[in-house]
C-alpha cells in the first residue's frame, strides 16, 4: 500500500524451500528430467553421456515412451526396482521393489499411511504418538482423519533426544481415552534439527515391538548430518540388526523425499515409503488406497531415480555432480554451527546445536509485559515476538507455537537456508531485534 517500511526486503526463513533461498539445482538432476520432459535434446552435444543414458532408460519404462503418460499407481516399476537398490546399498540389508510406493512428496505417503492405519470409534479410535515440537503436517492430517494425537516431548535439555519414559507416559495416558497404534518419529528433526543415537533408536524399537505399535520413520533429512559425532541410522538398517523377534514382527513404514538433501527440489514433488513387516492383506489395501490418486507426479518420479541412481565414479557426470553435492552440503554445515554461535551469544536466547536438517528452534525468554500485549491482541507471545520481528526488520520466522512446545516456553523456527552472507545479517539483526525487544516489554 505504499507505506514505507524500516527495511528493503522480507528474507523468508520460514520455510525449507531450498531453492527460493538461492541454492542452486543439481546439474545431473536437473539433465536427466530436463531429457525426459524434453527428449530433443538427446541430439545436444552439451549434454553428458550418462545422463542421455539414465534418460533413455527412463523413457522406455514411461508409456509410450513419454512422460506425459501415467505411471502404475505405485510409481514407475524402473523407479521402484532402482529405490529398492538405493536402499541396500544405503544399509546393507535386501528391499524389494513391490514394499516400495512412490509418492507426490513425503507428505502425501505420510498422509496415505495415517489413512491406512486409522480406525475405531471412541476409545477404540486410533491413537497417533506425535513428537512436540512436530512438523504440522501430523497434527492437521490427524485432525483431518479424526484420529487422536498423542503428544510426547522431547528433551530440550538434553539436545531435543527422544525418551522412551516420555513415550510410555505418553501411551499410558492415551489408552485412557484412544487405542495408539502409530508412533511418528522425525530423523532428523523438523523443527528441532537432532539426530538421534542408534542406541536411542533401539529403545524405540523395543517399545514399539512391546506396545505393538506401528512405527512411521519421517527420514526425509537423511543427508542433513552436520554435528560431529552425529550419523544417520535408518530405523530399517536398525531394526534388522537388531535381528527376531523385532525384525520379524514390528511394523515400519520410512520415508524419504526429493525435497531436502542437497536437492532441495520441493517443486517436483517426488518422493517414496518403504513398507516392512506389513500383513500381506493389508499391503493390498495400501496398493488399493494409493490407486484413487492414480499416480505420482512423473517428473517428479524422474528427479527421485535420478537421486537413487547417481553418476558412479568413472561416468563423465561424476566429478561435478560430488562437488555440487559437497558445496550444498559443506555451506550447510557451516550455517548450522554459525546460527547456533550467534544465538549463543545474546542473553534470553538459547539455541541447541543444530545437528542435521534445516532448521534451528532457539527458545526465547519472553518478559511478562510482552505475554500481556500479547494476549490483549489475542496472539500468543511468541507469534506477538514473531509479528513485531516482520514488521520492524523483515524477517519472516515461525513461532513455536505452530509446532507445539512445553506450557511456558516460547521459541521460534528458523531456516539455515539463506546465503551464508544474507543468513549472518539476518541472525545479528534477530538477535539486535529480540534485544530491543527484551528492553521494551520489561
Amino acid at each position: 500500500q505504499g507505506v514505507p517500511k524500516p527495511f528493503t526486503e522480507i528474507i523468508k526463513a520460514n520455510i525449507g524451500d531450498a531453492h527460493a533461498m538461492g541454492q542452486k539445482p543439481i546439474t545431473f538432476l536437473r539433465q536427466v528430467t530436463a531429457l525426459c520432459l524434453c527428449p530433443e535434446l538427446l541430439a545436444s552435444p552439451n549434454i553428458p553421456e550418462d545422463a542421455k543414458a539414465r534418460a533413455r532408460r527412463l523413457l522406455a519404462a514411461c508409456g509410450g515412451h513419454s512422460a506425459g503418460a501415467y505411471s502404475a499407481s505405485p510409481g514407475i516399476e524402473l523407479v521402484r526396482g532402482d529405490v529398492a537398490r538405493f536402499i541396500e546399498r544405503r544399509d546393507g540389508i535386501a528391499a524389494r521393489a513391490q514394499d516400495i510406493f512412490l509418492s507426490t512428496g513425503a507428505s502425501d505417503a505420510i498422509v496415505s499411511i495415517l489413512k491406512l492405519l486409522v480406525a475405531g470409534e471412541g476409545p477404540t479410535r486410533t491413537g497417533v504418538l506425535v513428537p512436540i515440537p512436530q512438523y504440522p503436517l501430523y497434527s492437521a492430517a490427524i485432525t483431518e482423519l479424526s484420529a487422536v494425537q498423542l503428544n510426547y516431548y522431547l528433551a530440550e535439555d538434553n539436545c531435543w533426544a527422544l525418551d522412551v519414559a516420555e513415550l510410555r507416559r505418553a501411551v499410558t495416558e492415551g489408552r485412557r481415552r484412544c487405542c495408539p497404534r502409530v508412533l511418528c518419529i522425525i530423523n532428523p528433526g523438523n523443527p528441532t534439527g537432532q539426530v538421534q543415537s542408534r542406541q536411542c533408536i533401539e529403545e524405540v524399537i523395543k517399545f514399539a515391538y512391546e506396545e505393538k505399535l506401528f512405527l512411521m520413520a519421517d527420514e526425509v533429512y537423511q543427508d542433513n548430518i552436520y554435528a560431529e559425532g552425529s550419523a544417520f541410522h535408518s530405523f530399517k538398517k536398525v531394526l534388522f540388526e537388531m535381528g527376531p523377534p523385532y525384525s520379524e514382527v514390528v511394523e515400519l513404514a520410512s520415508f524419504h523425499s526429493v525435497s531436502k538433501g542437497f536437492m532441495g527440489e520441493c517443486g517436483f514433488r517426488g518422493g517414496y515409503v518403504e513398507v516392512v513387516n506389513m500383513d500381506p492383506e493389508v499391503h493390498q489395501q495400501l496398493s488399493k488406497l494409493v490407486s484413487v490418486r492414480l499416480c505420482p507426479p512423473v517428473p517428479g518420479q524422474i528427479l527421485l531415480d535420478a537421486v537413487v541412481d547417481p553418476p558412479q565414479p568413472g561416468e563423465p557426470s561424476y566429478e561435478l555432480f560430488m562437488a555440487e553435492k559437497n558445496e550444498v552440503l559443506r555451506n550447510l554445515a557451516h550455517k548450522a554451527r554459525l546460527t547456533q554461535e550467534i544465538f549463543n551469544r545474546t542473553p534470553g536466547i538459547c539455541c541447541n546445536p543444530v545437528q542435521g536438517a534445516m532448521y534451528s528452534f532457539p527458545r526465547i525468554h519472553l518478559p511478562p509485559r510482552a505475554c500481556a500485549a500479547a494476549q490483549a491482541q489475542g496472539q500468543a507471545p511468541d507469534m506477538f515476538f514473531c509479528m513485531k520481528l516482520l514488521e520492524e526488520t523483515g524477517i519472516c520466522v515461525v513461532p513455536g507455537s505452530g509446532f507445539g512446545q512445553r506450557e511456558g516456553t516460547f521459541h521460534f523456527r528458523m531456516t539455515i537456508l539463506p546465503p551464508t552472507e544474507k543468513l549472518q545479517v539476518l541472525l545479528e539483526k534477530l538477535s539486535s531485534f529480540y534485544t530491543k525487544f527484551v528492553k521494551e516489554f520489561s
